[in-house]
């Protein structure tokens, strides 16, 4: 990573950062409410991200390099989340409360790869960054849909693993019709205003989804997102060790450069807000989740650019 795209890097994250405090701000000024903030997430979870997906990957030239690329990268998120899985079963045992426990091993494997992921990878790669997170996602949303339902699951028996849902849900099935567009530029061009329609509503995704966060975090008091240890452990886990690992193991087993870069990215993200829709449908600790997404997120600031600069030295 060189000394533009770390500048670039830094530039989002304070972009994050004022995003993340005007949703606070909207939150205490009654701007954003529950409700309303229920029909964003909605809104980006049902329409924005699945168009995120979509232009990111069809606005990328086709070339067999960048498919080649782009599969390995959903390789890497594979083998990315294998290691996750492992580690967050471990960390999570500290969390005695049985549904914190839950969340808590949640919140450690899945980081928020799309809302948050989306532009930092672009920040830090180009819009290719874009392109491979979209592949990267397929992986996210396979272990969400599989182990991540498992974790949610234990001592429930409402809470099933549908086999449909795994294959077919709002993050895999973007990604086919995305994947398979790109692929079918090899042939044909891709209308303009298709690029155009799926970009600007992929406008709305990081902004929104930010807004959305920064209101939860103004939901928990200054006690609970200061003086919580759990939090401080929480966040030390997921976005400084979790990646360190990734990036030595990536470098261990030999992969590029770019490759351990963007691995050690994915997972130096905060806690995915999938958490906080899922918490709240199946009433397991929603309040617990919706502060380790605002604690992790607030926090992400300051340590994804650290982890990045000492990934760089790795690499």
């Amino acid at each position: 990573m060189d000394s533009a795209s770390f500048s670039s890097l830094i530039q989002i994250m304070v972009v994050l950062f004022l995003l993340l405090a005007t949703g606070f701000a909207s939150r205490k000024l009654g701007i954003i409410d529950e409700v309303a903030s229920k029909r964003l997430s909605k809104l980006i979870v049902n329409i924005g991200q699945p168009m995120m997906i979509v232009y990111s990957l069809i606005k990328i030239e086709y070339s067999i390099e960048n498919t080649k690329v782009g599969f390995t990268m959903l390789a890497l998120g594979i083998g990315v989340h294998i290691v996750l899985c492992v580690m967050a079963f471990f960390a999570a045992k500290t969390v005695k409360d049985f549904n914190e426990h839950k969340i808590a091993e949640f919140s450690l494997i899945f980081a928020n790869a799309g809302f948050i992921g989306f532009p930092i990878f672009r920040s830090i790669f180009g819009d290719i960054g874009e392109f491979w997170g979209s592949f990267y996602v397929i992986a996210f949303h396979i272990f969400v849909w599989t182990w991540g339902m498992i974790i949610l699951a234990r001592g429930r028996k409402d809470i099933k693993i549908n086999v449909k849902k795994i294959l077919f849900n709002l993050g895999t099935v973007p990604c086919f019709i995305g994947i398979a567009l790109y692929l079918l530029m090899k042939w044909i061009h891709i209308p303009a205003f298709i690029v155009t329609y799926t970009g600007y509503l992929n406008n709305l995704c990081t902004p929104i989804s930010v807004l959305i966060v920064g209101a939860l975090i103004a939901t928990r008091t200054v006690k609970q997102i200061f003086c919580d240890l759990k939090m401080y452990y929480m966040s030390l886990i997921r976005l400084i060790i979790m990646p360190l690992v990734i990036c030595v193991l990536a470098k261990l087993v030999g992969l590029p450069d770019y490759m351990i870069l963007f691995a050690t990215a994915a997972a130096a993200l905060p806690s995915a807000t999938n958490i906080t829709m899922f918490a709240e449908i199946y009433d397991i600790a929603p309040g617990y989740a919706a502060q380790t997404v605002g604690v992790t997120s607030l926090f992400t600031i300051v340590t994804l650019p650290c982890v990045m600069l000492v990934a760089n030295l790795i690499a």
